[in-house]
Parts: structure tokens; C-alpha cells; sequence
């Protein structure tokens, strides 16, 4: 066994070690004393999310005594706060609909934005306590649909004023990240602080702690771009985000429907014009001859009622330089592969499609469809559709128009079961995404990864395509990630 592998199982036995002994002694110590402190689903999460525990651990060092005393700080404020039962109806109205605290957009890294528009806020001891339900109501939404991927928390400070500034608002905020929400802070970009801020800003870096100080960013109109791109900053801060906060009704993902194979989908792909449908099928996947074909097995039933059969042996065509993603997801109604991100290749890889393999866990058909924050950048084949029980769906995800993929884009996979009487035509999928009840339908998102390559002599599927025709996007960053490693190249 190599000593990098050596090393590897020695941690993960640590951590596994680490996670058992703070559950042992958090259950012995804390719960027998303090148990109607606590709400009773936090305790048994603790018992069953490995996370959640790796978490709190990671953020005191490993230290068991310290994440003791955090993790009783944490749950005696997550019951106080009744975070597990905060819904949009526990939001004032009126603070749902003055924008003041939104998620939305991604910085450079990937990391969602939690927007904190300060100017929205005016400091008042009878809001407060809303206020801090809003965060809480946010983040952990965020942090039960994305399982520990950090935010990066927009300050905005632009056409603020004293009156405006709260700091025991803006020691809440802190303490969220510091204690309740462990690990969940990417950094926080300061925008337009006016200069009489800076002694209260003083005061933060205190809060924060020593190491958490590096992650403040204190920057104005001409530097804010380095962590964020200006398709996600609003004009004020010299982006070009068209985006304007209202509400109803809740400002989510941003997911929207994307460009799809099947055409307009009833009201949701009406900006999907038909010269570009006809346009994308001349350039879906490279073809070799015949006798190069590798029939594969036919998959779930694609969204064209009256030849299934014809549209599915067309798919599988389609699939043969791919070979089935590496790591899955294992959900309730559908397995889905990759569990986690999309490998596309750089434009000099070659390889710039993707694909998600969709497998149907129930006895029952599931219908599905996929949405993306970059709508007008991907083509979904298909997009909006349903798998057959035990069967499986090919999707293929592949740019548009030569627009380039950023490691920024998210894609959304949502999927619910149909009865069995139900029909699987656009129409009968339309009606049933109308009725269907959110608690029914299930969610899981994907990043995307652009593979880069640094050397003209690594491999490329574009000068492979006939001896590479089993190799995925993934597959070409291991071996990427690998060739960069013996060249020197330093990791991708």
C-alpha cells in the first residue's frame, strides 16, 4: 500500500474515531443533564449525520472538549430559536418583500452569495428578534439543501448610514458562522464602507477571532470583481446582474428551464427558439461508422409519446463516447451519477459535454426535469421527462452557442413519483409539475468542473475520439489530475 493511501486510512479511521467519541460523551456529558434544552431532532441528527458532527470538530481543531461546548452552545440556540420549525410564514411580511437579506448568484469560487443589503435595516429593538429569524430561516434552508458547501456573505454597505448599522445584529450574523453554522463561511466581502465605520469594523475583527479575520474582505467598486464576476453584481457595484430582488414568492436558486431537445415544454421553454433545437441536433455528439457502434441497453422512456423505442436508440447512439459517471447519489426516488459535479473540458480538452445518468429506485414511474442558473448557456436532452420503474435516462449537458462553462453554473435534478394511471406525454407532464406538492418532489443539485489542461501533449478527447470512446469528462480529470502530478504541473 503507498504511503499516500497509508496516511489516507489512518485520517479517515482518526476522524471516524473522533465522530464516535464526541457523539459518546456529548449524549453522556450534555444530553442527560441538559436533554429539555435541546430539541429532541437535533440530538438524533447528531447520532446520524457524520457531517454535521465533522463540521463542528473541523472548526475547534479537532479538539473534543471545545466542540462539546460548541455544539451545546449551537442546539441550546437552535431550540430558542426554533430553527427546525422556521418557515416563510414565521418572516414578517414585510421583511420578506424590503430585500434586505436574499440569497442569490455565485462568487468566482463557486460558493453561493448571501446578500446583506445594509441600507434596508434600521436598528430597532422591536424588529430584531425577526431579523435574526430571517438568517436563521436562510441559512438553514441553505445548509439542510446543500450539506456543508460554504456561502460568501455580501456586505453591502452602500448608501448606509449610522442609522442603519446594528451591531448586535452584526454580532448575531457573526456568531451564526462562528458557532451555529461551523464551517459554512467562505469569506465576507465588505462593499463601500464609509470610513466612519471603522471603528465599529474594528470591533468585528475582534468577534471573528484571529482565525476567522483573513476571511473579511473590505472592498469598493474597483475590487470587488476579484471575487465576484460581474454577471452576479449589481450595477451599483459595476456588475451587470440584471436581477431585482420581489417577493412573492421566495427568492430560490435561480434554477431556471434550459434549452432542451423536446422542444418549448408548455409555458416553461418558451425562449428556446426552434432554429436553435434544429441547429443543436447537427452538432449533439460526434458519430463513427457502424461498425464502431456499440449498442447499449435501452433506457427510460424520453418524452416523445408515439416512438420511445425510435428516440431511445437514438439516445443510446448518441452515448457511446461516454462511459457512465464514477460516483453516484443515492436518493429516495433516483440514483443519480455523478453524485456531486459535472466534469466538462476546457476548449482545448475537446471534451465539452456532459452527462447525468438518471436511475429510477422505485416501482413506480418518476417524472423528472432539469433546471440550471445559466438557462441560455446549456442544452438538457432531455430536460423535462420521466424513467420507467428500474429503469435508467442518459442526459446529455452540453453548451450552447460556444458560451463557456463556469465552475459558478449549478444544475438542479428534480423528480417525484407519478400514479400509476398517470400518462408520461408534455401535456400530462405539464399538469402533473402543476399539482404536484413541493414535500413530493425530490431535489438534488450538481456544480459544475471545467477540466483544464496544461500541457499540448496531455490527452484531449479531441484527438482520441476513436480509441477514448469510454471516457468521460470525469475520467479525463483523473487521468488530468494524474498527468499534471508526474509533469510537475501542480494539481487542476
Amino acid at each position: 500500500m503507498s504511503t499516500t493511501a497509508t496516511i489516507a486510512e489512518y485520517q479517515a479511521q482518526n476522524k471516524t474515531k473522533l465522530i464516535s467519541e464526541v457523539r459518546r460523551r456529548f449524549e453522556a456529558e450534555y444530553v442527560t443533564d441538559k436533554s429539555d434544552k435541546y430539541d429532541s431532532r437535533d440530538v438524533e441528527r447528531l447520532q446520524q449525520d457524520d457531517n454535521w458532527v465533522e463540521s463542528y470538530l473541523a472548526w475547534r481543531h479537532n479538539v473534543i472538549d471545545e466542540t462539546l461546548k460548541m455544539l451545546d452552545e449551537s442546539f441550546q440556540w437552535r431550540k430558542e430559536m426554533a430553527v427546525n420549525d422556521l418557515t416563510e410564514a414565521s418572516i414578517p411580511r414585510w421583511l420578506l418583500e424590503i430585500g434586505g437579506i436574499y440569497l442569490h448568484g455565485y462568487d468566482k469560487e463557486g460558493n453561493k452569495l448571501f446578500w446583506i443589503r445594509v441600507k434596508y435595516h434600521t436598528k430597532d429593538h422591536k424588529t430584531i428578534l425577526d431579523k435574526k429569524k430571517l438568517i436563521a430561516f436562510w441559512l438553514e434552508r441553505y445548509a439542510k439543501r446543500e450539506n456543508g458547501k460554504p456561502v460568501t456573505v455580501m456586505f453591502d454597505l452602500s448608501e448606509t448610514g449610522l442609522n442603519s448599522i446594528d451591531m448586535d445584529f452584526v454580532r448575531f450574523i457573526i456568531n451564526c458562522f462562528k458557532v451555529y453554522y461551523p464551517k459554512y463561511l467562505s469569506k465576507m466581502v465588505i462593499f463601500d464602507m464609509p470610513w466612519i465605520m471603522n471603528a465599529a469594523f474594528k470591533i468585528v475583527k475582534t468577534w471573528l477571532g484571529p482565525e476567522a479575520v483573513s476571511l473579511l474582505k473590505f472592498t469598493s467598486k474597483n475590487d470587488v470583481q476579484d471575487y465576484v464576476s460581474v454577471e452576479y453584481l449589481p450595477p451599483h457595484m459595476g456588475g451587470t446582474d440584471p436581477f431585482k430582488y420581489s417577493y412573492p414568492p421566495l427568492v430560490d436558486d435561480d434554477f431556471q428551464t434550459p434549452l432542451c431537445e423536446n422542444g418549448p415544454i408548455a409555458s416553461e421553454d418558451e425562449a428556446s427558439s426552434k432554429e436553435d433545437i434544429e441547429s443543436d441536433g447537427k452538432d449533439t455528439l460526434e458519430t463513427i461508422s457502424n461498425e464502431e457502434q456499440t449498442t447499449l441497453p435501452k433506457k427510460g422512456n424520453i418524452m416523445e409519446p408515439t416512438s420511445k423505442a425510435d428516440e431511445n436508440e437514438k439516445v443510446d447512439s448518441k452515448m457511446k463516447t461516454f462511459k457512465k459517471p464514477l460516483s453516484v447519489f443515492k436518493g429516495p426516488l433516483l440514483h443519480i451519477s455523478p453524485a456531486e459535479e459535472l466534469y466538462f473540458g476546457s476548449t482545448d480538452s475537446g471534451e465539452k459535454k456532459a452527462l447525468i445518468v438518471l436511475t429510477n429506485v422505485t416501482k413506480n414511474i418518476v417524472a423528472f426535469k432539469v433546471r440550471t442558473t445559466a438557462p441560455e448557456k446549456y442544452r438538457v436532452k432531455p430536460s423535462n421527462s420521466s424513467c420507467d420503474p428500474g429503469a435508467s435516462v442518459d442526459i446529455v449537458v452540453s453548451p450552447h452557442g460556444g458560451l463557456t462553462v463556469s465552475a459558478q453554473d449549478r444544475f438542479l435534478v428534480m423528480a417525484a413519483e407519478m400514479e400509476q394511471t398517470s400518462g408520461t406525454g408534455p401535456a400530462e407532464l405539464t399538469q402533473f409539475w402543476k399539482e404536484v406538492t413541493r414535500n413530493k418532489v425530490m431535489e438534488h443539485r450538481l456544480r459544475c468542473h471545467i477540466v483544464e489542461n496544461c500541457k499540448p501533449s496531455s490527452l484531449t478527447l479531441k484527438d482520441h475520439a476513436f480509441n477514448m470512446s469510454d471516457k468521460t469528462s470525469e475520467d479525463l480529470y483523473h487521468q488530468f489530475a494524474s498527468s499534471r502530478r508526474e509533469s510537475d504541473c501542480g494539481p487542476p
